[in-house]
């Protein structure tokens, strides 16, 4: 069987080709590295068969590389009825109930299992969810099964969204709640995780949180995140949302004013970027991403950072799949991501160091 590489993108200088089946023209991969390091690439990238079949059927999706303009509005009206669709989906696999209210003026939804054993009703775990801090992409799919699972109440804030309220207005409304539930829970009994926006809120969270002097939560999970919003990683010149399907920018250099969260902040300023920060101390944190996840390198560097710290700081890497695929309940890899959280989180919370 002859194949062909045919371009399936160009990055900046790096171009990435699909292989396909019985074309008459064959062509090998190749490489050349300009003398300050830029690489330019073709590579032909099969679809491993270390994955389940339902993931490999989910990699052979076509999505446009066209950029497709989307206004604010339209990006919210499409994650919200997205996230209550896939939501309902999740619930039915994983039986919770969900509630919405408020904990300390800042609009939250409860995740409560159905059943919550005795020994796990003083338990809590914060949700801060992704949607590039300017949506809402997962306050329902990355708590419903953490919740069932665990067999422990998640509390998702719905915190305040850029470009309305920029930095600090999520990490603010985040520590808001946490203040509120030490109320009521042990720090001992607290976790907190998020994915993408909400696994950097999550860091930022947590330094906050230390250096305010107020005790920290039991743990972290930080999925598919990042700690330094001045640099883009490596992969991010790799990997679109979908990984190699879909549009991707050229990596650009960055400036504060720049990027809608930070506003006008430093990019570097510790409190946004906590690669830059004091993390000696933080709690034990869980990290999750994936091989072509977008933010697999901004992953991989923070949770490097911690282990210098000296934090206890597991890392779990899934084989091909793109950014934040445990939103995705057709795939037996999600399945396994949320018992991989939930496991974690099971073996931290209640108990003392």
């Amino acid at each position: 069987m002859n194949r062909i590489c045919t371009p399936l993108r160009v990055v900046g200088v790096l171009t990435f080709c699909l292989a396909t089946a019985s074309l008459a023209t064959a062509q090998t991969d190749s490489s050349t590295i300009q003398p300050d390091g830029t690489a330019i690439v073709t590579r032909i990238v099969p679809v491993p068969k270390t994955i389940s079949p339902e993931a490999q059927r989910m990699l052979a999706r076509q999505v446009s590389d066209a950029a497709v303009p989307q206004t604010l509005a339209e990006r919210r009206t499409h994650t919200d009825e997205w996230q209550n669709r896939t939501g309902k989906v999740f619930q039915q696999k994983y039986p919770v109930t969900v509630e919405t209210g408020e904990i300390a003026g800042v609009p939250v939804r409860i995740v409560t299992p159905l059943t919550v054993p005795a020994a796990k009703r003083d338990r809590v775990l914060i949700n801060l969810h992704g949607g590039g801090f300017n949506s809402d992409s997962g306050s329902l799919t990355e708590s419903i099964p953490v919740a069932f699972l665990t067999q422990t109440k998640v509390v998702a804030v719905l915190y305040r969204l850029a470009p309305e309220h920029p930095f600090p207005a999520a990490l603010d409304d985040s520590i808001a709640v946490y203040r509120e539930l030490l109320k009521t829970h042990k720090p001992e009994n607290i976790g907190i995780f998020g994915t993408s926006a909400g696994a950097i809120l999550t860091g930022e969270v947590a330094v906050r949180i230390r250096d305010l002097g107020v005790p920290l939560p039991k743990a972290l999970g930080i999925f598919s995140g990042f700690g330094d919003f001045s640099t883009s990683g490596d992969s991010t010149a790799l990997y679109a949302l979908n990984g190699f399907s879909g549009h991707l920018d050229p990596p650009q250099a960055k400036d504060a004013g720049t990027d809608e969260y930070a506003a006008k902040l430093s990019l570097k300023d510790p409190s946004l970027s906590i690669l830059y920060a004091n993390l000696h101390g933080l709690p034990s944190t869980l990290f999750i991403t994936s091989g072509r996840d977008m933010l697999l390198s901004g992953t991989t560097i923070l949770q490097r950072a911690f282990l210098r710290a000296g934090d206890d700081a597991p890392l779990v890497v899934f084989e091909a799949l793109p950014h934040a695929f445990w939103n995705d309940p057709s795939l037996p890899e999600t399945r396994e991501a949320n018992e991989v959280m939930a496991n974690f989180f099971d073996s931290r919370l209640g108990k003392h160091q």
